[in-house]
């Protein structure tokens, strides 16, 4: 395996007057014949927002063949994958805390 990739997914938490927490993305490519296996949360139910605040997003998974084709996965899943194809995970964000409006930017605290 190659790990090609792995870093935030800038900005993508629930909005609210605190901003959820970012995902998390990684891209593996497989050098030879393998089993991937998933158990994760999250696929299909935003995690909620409180107080007001927007829910997060959902996490993905999918494996990218080499052939160009893609295989979407669910949170519970596996899938045989060959040497070429990338399986990509991102994780889901957290839910915003708080009303979007009331949202104190940096800039404005000066």
């Amino acid at each position: 395996m190659l790990l090609e990739s792995f870093g935030v997914r800038r900005d993508t938490g629930g909005a609210g007057r605190h901003r959820g927490g970012d995902g998390t993305y990684r891209r593996i490519r497989f050098m030879e014949e393998m089993e991937v296996v998933v158990l994760s949360n999250h696929r299909r139910i935003p995690p909620y927002g409180m107080d007001g605040g927007e829910p997060g997003q959902v996490g993905r998974n999918w494996v990218e063949r080499k052939d160009g084709t893609v295989h979407e996965m669910s949170g519970l899943d596996a899938a045989t994958v060959h040497p070429g194809d990338v399986f990509v995970l991102h994780t889901p964000t957290g839910g915003g805390y708080g009303k979007a409006e009331e949202r104190i930017l940096p800039e404005a605290a000066e």
